[in-house]
């Protein structure tokens, strides 16, 4: 089915194009280049000077984007090529951000689907081309990182032609272009025989696959909210595509929101794209992707219309969330000591702040003054607002992550995730062994004989919280795990957490090498000799499946027979140390993770011991 702007567009006789511009969106799979292949496209457009200092990976604005090597927001740049401007739109891999996706491939008239030329085309990058085949988007096939050693880009390119069938693409979209590049040196080819010398087959392809933009010269201004930013000295700003019409700045215009009503509001500054900077502009047209600020009133998917007739565009419909957690402000004995912001007046702004401009997560007030449930698609994307909110200076404190249901027909239903393994064939066992507890059901099993296999499942959202980090050890790091929404079903019952119980500090202090050494026994411990702890910290998990009430700050005592420092040598066993994602699904319902600028710290909810038994 084509969507409803392409329908329009290609199927009216008095749509008129505009030549010089082409907007198009890469789709590709985590890791598989695609930052790097427009870091590539910047530089040869002439964008740069010479001597210009750039960071690598440009359009990782973030830095947790850096370090993951993940894209988490969409977001777009321009280059000129031949006099035209084609605005390249980076949208994320990852499942937990589709809601980002569905939004920027309303923005562009074709995609270029990236795969690399080892692993070949990977489920994200499924769930993304099923989306862009449906608005009837012309396709381009970059196959890339050619330089592999274990490159195999004639199967990756049969694997590619299957994907599109299996996806039902139309047969003018299967006669998609091919190009083999290599982004790290910035050359692209059509021959995978001969070596490319640019990326100027690249640029050639882009002109001639995806269509200029097309719209209708009688309409009035029509444009479609697909993104929101903040910026602080104008305050809100909306990002889309102007569809038809133009907008100049100062201009009066109407927003009309999903119900239906119409509300007048001025455009206050217009901003364009040039590279991978916002520049002031006074006016834009049809098929121009802008910035507008100045509209405060308007949610993703709304259109801003012509003030004086205002016609809505189809409103764009977006994944509801799957995982909620609490977040509260601080309220340990340690809290202040690290973090700038601690109130819960600042914790609230921030997250409705986050709230304003990233509409894969909802906040919501809750009983408590200080406490605020934050809804999004998956724990990646909760663990990955606390990450940042953390490096910002905020402190707080968070609970288990818990999974959304609904009921209907008197039946409760959950979530569940289509999750796609690929791994070497000397793991399945260790693999289907902790997917079987978690209720995954295998759909599909497929084994290429090139040593690796690749598993399918069925399996509830809440089996999945946690899994990723156990998944990484059980596979040596050799695994990929992906995993994406698959509707809702009935609850499938009791899912095993933790068995272990906690090892709880029952008094303030310091940790001691020789509490520690003879708590070893107990269990396996989070804190080392010198670190600080207050009641009600867990300080290591029990052997036991129940909890254990010790004092880690005991010190040996001075006898008449020898100094409380003369003894043999105390072998301590080293801590574990657990990321963000391992301390969220570690803990349990009366169990809280503190989170500051530089500490993690696991503690009970009722932090006095007479109060938890």
């Amino acid at each position: 089915m084509k969507s409803d702007h392409y329908k329009h567009a290609w199927y009216d006789d008095r749509m008129q194009q505009r030549e010089g511009v082409r907007n198009v969106a890469i789709i590709a799979h985590v890791d598989h280049g695609k930052t790097t292949l427009v870091d590539a496209m910047l530089w040869q457009s002439g964008l740069f000077r010479a001597n210009e200092s750039v960071p690598e990976r440009m359009m990782d604005s973030i830095d947790l984007e850096r370090e993951k090597g993940i894209t988490i927001m969409a977001k777009n740049t321009a280059i000129v090529y031949r006099d035209v401007r084609i605005n390249i739109v980076d949208t994320p891999g990852h499942a937990d951000f589709g809601s980002e996706v569905e939004r920027t491939l309303t923005l562009v008239d074709g995609v270029l689907l990236l795969v690399d030329a080892a692993e070949g085309p990977l489920p994200q990058t499924r769930f993304v081309l099923k989306k862009a085949l449906e608005a009837g988007l012309p396709p381009i096939v970059v196959i890339n990182k050619i330089d592999r050693a274990d490159a195999r880009p004639a199967e990756v390119l049969d694997e590619i032609y299957d994907l599109f069938i299996d996806l039902d693409a139309a047969e003018d979209q299967l006669d998609f272009p091919v190009l083999y590049t290599n982004a790290r040196v910035g050359t692209a080819t059509r021959d995978r025989n001969e070596p490319g010398q640019s990326l100027e087959p690249l640029f050639e392809a882009v002109l001639a696959t995806v269509p200029a933009p097309r719209f209708d010269p009688a309409m009035g201004l029509q444009f479609r909210v697909a993104m929101l930013d903040w910026d602080d000295y104008v305050g809100r700003l909306i990002i889309g595509r102007i569809v038809n019409g133009r907008v100049r700045q100062a201009d009066r215009v109407a927003v009309v929101h999903r119900d239906g009503g119409v509300e007048p509001a001025k455009v206050t500054v217009l901003y364009g794209y040039e590279g991978l900077k916002r520049v002031e502009v006074e006016e834009a047209s049809a098929g121009d992707l802008v910035a507008i600020a100045g509209i405060e009133s308007i949610e993703i998917g709304e259109t801003v219309a012509d003030a004086e007739s205002p016609v809505a565009l189809p409103t764009i419909r977006i994944d509801e969330p799957t995982v909620a957690m609490l977040f509260s402000s601080n309220a340990s004995p340690f809290a202040g000591r690290e973090g700038r912001f601690v109130t819960s007046t600042q914790l609230r702004e921030r997250l409705w702040k986050e709230k304003r401009i990233n509409v894969g997560i909802r906040v919501e007030e809750t009983d408590s003054p200080d406490t605020f449930q934050v809804s999004g698609r998956g724990e990646l994307q909760l663990a990955i607002l606390i990450e940042m909110m953390r490096r910002e200076g905020y402190e707080m404190e968070v609970g288990k992550p818990t999974i959304i249901t609904r009921t209907e027909g008197g039946r409760t239903l959950e979530p569940m995730e289509y999750l796609v393994i690929d791994i070497p064939e000397e793991f399945i066992g260790a693999v289907t062994q902790k997917i079987g507890p978690r209720k995954g059901q295998m759909a599909k099993m497929v084994n290429h004989g090139s040593g690796r296999v690749r598993l399918e499942y069925r399996v509830p959202s809440r089996g999945l919280i946690g899994y990723r980090s156990e998944f990484l050890t059980d596979t040596r790091g050799t695994g990929l795990l992906n995993h994406l929404f698959d509707g809702w079903d009935a609850w499938q019952g009791d899912i095993a957490h933790r068995q272990n119980g906690a090892l709880v500090a029952d008094r303030a202090g310091r940790a001691t090498a020789y509490a520690i050494d003879h708590l070893q026994a107990r269990g396996v411990m989070f804190i080392g000799p010198g670190d600080q702890v207050y009641e009600g910290m867990v300080v290591g998990e029990n052997a036991r499946d129940n909890d254990l009430d010790v004092n880690i700050t005991k010190e040996k005592k001075l006898t008449n027979m020898r100094s409380s420092t003369a003894d043999e040598g105390v072998k301590l066993t080293p801590p574990r140390s657990m990321n963000l994602e391992q301390c969220l699904e570690w803990i349990r319902e009366d169990e809280l993770l503190e989170v500051t600028p530089k500490s993690l710290r696991l503690r009970k909810r009722a932090l006095a011991g007479r109060r938890r038994f």
